[in-house]
C-alpha cells in the first residue's frame, strides 16, 4: 500500500463550513452589468479559499450559511473562483475533455489515459510534498452548454494498493461541508481503456480529473477575510 495525507488537514475542520449552495444572483457587476450567476456554484473559489486559509495557518470562517453577496467573504470567493478558472486555457481543457472519448481511439489519447498517465502523477507528487492539489472533475460529456456541470474539489490524500493498482483520492468537496468521506476511486491498471471512476461524493458521474493551476493569493487578503468572518 502507498498512502499519503496532508498533515493537519481534514475537510471537517479545515474546509468551509457552509455548502456550495448560493441563491440566484450575479457574482459581480461590471459597469452595472450583472456577470455570472452565483446559483451555478462557486466551488473553485471555495476549494482555493480552503487551501489559502490552511497554508496561512488560519481557521476557516465559522459561517454555516453561504455568505451574502457584497460581503468581504463573498467577494473573496468570487476572486478565487476566477483564479481557479486558470484563464484563458482552463475552460478550454474542460471543453476538450468533454469532447474526448473515454478510452484511447484512433491514436487519440482519451480522458482515462490523460487522468491516469498525465494528471494522477502530478496530483500524487503534490500530495507527497504536503500540498493540496485542486482538481477539476469532468462531469459533463459532449454538449458545451453543460460546461457548468463540471466541478472543482481539493485533494488532501490518497490510498494506492500497488498490487491491484486500486486508487482512492481523498478530497474536500465544497458541496459536502464537514464531510471527510468523499473520494475518487478508480483502477490505474488500464489507462488505454474507458476506466470507470466511482465518486463517493454523489452527484453526476465523474469521467476524468486533472490537477488545476494554483497561485497563492496576497497574504493580507487571506487574513482580512479570516478576521472579517470571525
Amino acid at each position: 500500500m502507498g498512502s499519503a495525507r496532508v498533515p493537519g488537514f481534514r475537510p471537517s475542520s479545515n474546509g468551509l463550513g457552509f455548502p456550495n449552495a448560493f441563491p440566484k444572483g450575479p457574482l459581480f457587476r461590471l459597469l452595472g452589468i450583472p456577470i455570472g450567476n452565483a446559483s451555478n456554484g462557486i466551488c473553485g473559489g471555495m476549494a482555493f479559499a480552503a487551501r489559502d486559509l490552511f497554508e496561512a495557518g488560519l481557521r476557516p470562517p465559522a459561517d454555516t450559511s453561504p455568505p451574502a453577496p457584497g460581503t468581504p467573504l463573498f467577494r473573496y470567493l468570487v476572486r478565487r473562483l476566477f483564479a481557479s478558472f486558470d484563464l484563458p486555457l482552463g475552460p478550454l481543457r474542460y471543453l476538450l475533455w468533454m469532447m474526448l472519448p473515454k478510452g484511447n481511439r484512433f491514436g487519440l489519447r482519451g480522458v482515462s489515459w490523460r487522468t491516469i498517465r498525465r494528471h494522477w502523477p502530478r496530483v500524487r507528487s503534490g500530495l507527497d510534498q504536503g500540498g493540496l492539489p485542486p482538481l477539476g472533475l469532468v462531469r459533463a460529456r459532449g454538449n458545451p452548454m453543460e460546461l457548468g456541470r463540471n466541478h472543482q474539489v481539493l485533494a488532501f490524500g490518497y490510498d494506492l494498493d500497488e498490487a491491484t493498482m486500486s486508487l482512492a483520492v481523498r478530497v474536500y468537496d465544497p458541496n459536502h461541508p464537514g464531510d471527510d468521506s468523499p473520494a475518487l476511486r478508480l483502477s490505474l491498471a488500464g489507462p488505454d481503456g474507458a476506466t470507470a471512476i466511482e465518486y463517493e461524493g454523489g452527484g453526476d458521474p465523474v469521467y476524468g480529473f486533472f490537477r488545476t493551476g494554483y497561485a497563492r493569493p496576497d497574504a493580507d487578503a487571506v487574513r482580512r477575510i479570516a478576521v472579517a468572518s470571525a
